[in-house]
């Protein structure tokens, strides 16, 4: 009989205080300091820079249990912690049982001969992260490069300690987050006990999967208290499969061949349904289960395809023997306190990267790997995911228990996680390899530059001892049907420390950052293309409601000291407004600087993903920095803290149509419209191109069949636009494309002649009015004259089908509203209450209007 029991009723406080608290696990010393009213909110206002004392004090948490006689006779008794944050003493009934010191694995104990009947207590003491770690920088000499660590005000620190943590790195800061450096029970805490065989682990490996059959081998990992004889049953589906089982007292692994005719195969979305097969495992004695387990997994083959050619070599993922365009988003924690995050926020991430037609998310390696709920959730929508490691821009140490504690995190994570379809990827860390490598190029950090020959030697291989040896050989161990990539980004996997990572060579993934780091114009997105664009992006701030939950009117300024508080990124403020001044007209306030920010912003990413897609098969996948935030901050997310979407979600969710028309002029003399489709059978069609004025009047019209390749991208039409324009201002008028086909817009895309800040602008009309029989659940939206960036809101949470949209005078839109956070599913069409709409007009500076 197995018995489980889940702590709970704990209480903490602050070693050496008397007074002990309520507290919540899972859960963190912030929020547990929070929710008994001892701090203010963290993310308002400055208070960051005020709970800095929060990580110099060691905490300690208790719980007692009371335990009846039945729990003596358990032939094993364990206690579980599925998660300590970050170096944690543990005790029972007063005796020390364990040490920890990686938040990123589980620690199991036996305490059967120390638990008794009656009660006992759990203590679990937290050391200081930062008292731990600082005697670990001064002992080893030298400073290991962690560039994103902040001091406790929020800039660069001097003491750059997290490299010896296996601890969140974002918790030391990033430049988009906050300092807020956690502890405590942040998993689920179980006593289990039994005294019979188990099954502790049950792995459904993938080795051949096509349509006709899937050839797989269930492992299975049992514990025997004392030797045990029987039969092992797999079954699937109404199938079953046996083989005899002789256990010995211990730990072992049986293995058991299954062969499946005609699967069901998990797609990613676009591609197909993400099918769901369950598994269940017995171990059988005279007929009854003596123990079982149950997964439930997609069947699917999945690689990593790189191939060299005319070019350099290939850098595409083949899902099912189909080649996919990787479309997606590099996704961060939701939360600064990760247990904050419920089902329905992930779900609210998961269903808005689908409802953005996105096939893939980077869960990025200086975060957590990331909850159970996540991964199903991916698992039940069709994303892949690509998974980092947890290192990121930083070099680590090498000594020996560092090197075997990140063994036991890699194969913790990756048999923890192996069973679900969605992972397509293990990636050894985020931007170390570039950081290390750019030395002689001066592309790069510079970091060699700052240590001796000696040094740069030993730091090296330390570097190839976790990542070109121990994290490769745990992926090939325990998840061998998935690829392993060691560093994002990385030219190949030649393992040599000159490697030049992120040049714009024709192999590998690629960071691409002269767009807002170098200041670049948007321009060179459509010249800086790699076979696989993992990184790139574009800031903004998040709306106005949300600004108000950290600020208050008076700080309302560009400058002002909240305002950079929630700025992580140095003269990101600046660097916004200096790209505004190019491509924008001048926003009349600072609350209409937030709006036009989040319209610059859509329009970088959108130039980004059209440029990647236009240069499909040499690019082969496009992941913009970032879905998401971890608190209310100006960042590169196109969907904010609060889950509400930016005008960059809703422009992604055109530009990652299935069907896409771009359109742009390389040389400045010529006009060019590209057809992209990533759907798996070709298609005919009727290209509808326009010149318009700003009224609405049609001025030429071009109209042409199209055909469209199955997965091609291809120029359709070309014009000079001098020929296009015939002498026309080109401030007044614009082109207009539509693809067409059987009566049904496939897409329509506007391109204007010359930056928004030159147009002509006039005060648009716009009336909506309910859509007829829609019973109020969809709008249709019209205008007078050119409408740009019409922005809706309503008073309850959600999203509309469309915004931040351009609208010509004869044009419609109609335009549903989707509530949030509503159970199972999470977008349900609603009547908005409040409707309120905007266009760009609204918020420029007046004089720009009069001058029109």
């Amino acid at each position: 009989m197995k018995l489980q029991l889940k702590l709970d009723n704990w209480q903490f406080r602050a070693c050496g205080e008397e007074k002990w608290l309520p507290a919540t696990v899972p859960g963190t010393v912030h929020t547990d300091l929070l929710r008994n009213e001892l701090i203010p909110p963290p993310f308002y206002g400055k208070n960051e820079h005020e709970l800095q004392w929060i990580d110099k004090k060691d905490w300690e948490y208790r719980t007692v249990l009371q335990l009846d006689e039945e729990w003596q006779q358990r032939a094993v008794t364990e206690l579980v912690f599925k998660g300590l944050d970050t170096y944690a003493d543990v005790y029972v009934n007063n005796v020390h049982i364990l040490s920890a010191d990686n938040m990123f694995r589980a620690w199991t104990i036996d305490v059967k001969e120390l638990l008794r009947a009656g009660e006992n207590e759990i203590r679990v003491r937290f050391r200081s992260v930062v008292n731990e770690d600082l005697p670990k920088l001064e002992q080893l000499g030298y400073a290991l490069p962690a560039p994103n660590d902040q001091s406790a005000l929020g800039g660069l620190g001097e003491q750059q300690i997290s490299v010896f943590a296996r601890k969140a790195p974002y918790h030391y800061g990033w430049d988009w987050g906050p300092r807020f450096l956690t502890s405590g029970i942040w998993r689920e805490a179980v006593l289990e006990g039994r005294d019979q065989v188990a099954i502790t682990d049950l792995y459904i490996r993938q080795n051949a999967v096509n349509q006709q059959e899937a050839r797989l081998t269930a492992l299975v990992e049992v514990d025997a208290p004392s030797a045990w004889n029987g039969l092992l049953r797999i079954s699937c589906g109404g199938r079953e499969w046996t083989k005899s089982a002789s256990l010995q007292q211990g730990k072992q692994r049986l293995e058991l061949e299954i062969v499946l005719d005609q699967p069901r195969l998990w797609w990613c979305n676009g591609l197909g349904k993400p099918e769901l097969t369950a598994f269940r495992a017995e171990l059988l004695k005279t007929g009854e289960a003596a123990a079982q387990a149950e997964v439930t997994t997609g069947l699917r083959e999945i690689k990593l395809v790189r191939e060299p050619d005319d070019r350099g070599a290939s850098f595409y993922f083949e899902l099912n023997g189909v080649r996919i365009f990787a479309k997606g988003s590099n996704h961060i924690p939701n939360d600064s306190f990760s247990t904050e995050v419920t089902e329905e926020r992930y779900r609210h991430e998961v269903a808005s990267a689908v409802a953005s037609n996105m096939n893939m998310l980077r869960v990025w390696g200086g975060g957590i790997y990331e909850e159970e709920t996540f991964y199903r959730l991916c698992d039940e929508y069709g994303l892949l995911v690509w998974q980092d490691f947890m290192f990121a821009c930083s070099m680590y140490p090498g000594d020996e228990p560092f090197l075997e504690n990140v063994r036991e995190e890699a194969v913790y994570n990756v048999r923890r996680l192996r069973n679900h379809p969605c992972i397509a990827l293990w990636c050894g860390n985020n931007e170390m390899d570039s950081a290390w490598s750019h030395y002689e190029d001066n592309m790069g950090w510079g970091w060699k530059e700052k240590f001796s020959q000696e040094i740069r030697e030993k730091l090296w291989k330390d570097y190839e001892a976790v990542f070109h040896r121990i994290l490769p050989e745990a992926v090939a161990s325990c998840h061998p049907d998935v690829a392993y990539w060691a560093s994002s980004p990385m030219r190949n996997l030649t393992y040599d420390m000159k490697q030049h990572a992120t040049r714009m060579a024709g192999e590998g993934d690629v960071h691409y950052w002269g767009v807002w780091h170098g200041s670049e114009p948007f321009e060179n997105y459509n010249v800086k293309v790699g076979r696989f664009m993992s990184e790139y992006g574009f800031q903004s701030f998040p709306e106005l409601k949300s600004v108000l939950t950290y600020a208050e009117e008076r700080d309302m300024e560009l400058e002002s000291e909240v305002m950079l508080a929630h700025q992580k990124n140095g003269r990101g403020n600046l660097l916004i407004k200096e790209y505004m001044d190019i491509y924008l007209p001048r926003p009349k306030d600072f609350k209409s600087f937030l709006y036009m920010s989040q319209i610059l912003q859509a329009e970088a990413v959108r130039t980004a993903i059209e440029s990647h897609r236009r240069n499909k098969p040499y690019c082969m996948g496009t992941l913009y920095w970032q879905m998401n935030d971890c608190w209310p901050v100006a960042s590169w997310a196109g969907m904010d803290y609060y889950g509400r979407w930016k005008a960059l979600q809703y422009t992604v969710r055109k530009s990652y149509k299935d069907l896409l028309l771009s359109i742009d002029s390389p040389d400045g003399e010529n006009l060019r419209i590209h057809a992209v489709s990533d759907r798996q059978e070709g298609m005919a069609g009727e290209l509808r191109v326009r010149l318009q004025d700003f009224s609405g009047a049609v001025l030429q019209e071009w109209i042409q069949p199209v055909t469209l390749a199955a997965d091609s991208a291809s120029v359709v039409f070309s014009e000079k636009l001098t020929a296009l324009l015939q002498g026309r201002e080109p401030r007044r008028v614009l082109l207009a494309a539509t693809l067409q086909a059987g009566g049904q817009q496939l897409d329509h895309k506007h391109h204007y002649f010359v930056p928004g800040k030159e147009i002509a602008w006039t005060r648009p009309a716009v009336k909506v009015e309910e859509a007829p029989g829609s019973g109020g659940l969809s709008f249709i939206v019209t205008s007078d004259a050119l409408a740009r960036g019409v922005y809706l809101t309503a008073e309850e949470e959600g999203i509309f089908s469309d915004n931040f949209f351009d609208l010509l005078p004869g044009d419609s839109k109609t335009v549903e509203f989707f509530l949030s956070g509503s159970g199972e599913q999470d977008f349900t069409p609603s009547a908005p209450r409040g409707l309120e709409i905007y266009t760009m007009a609204d918020y420029i500076d007046e004089n720009l209007l009069s001058e029109a």
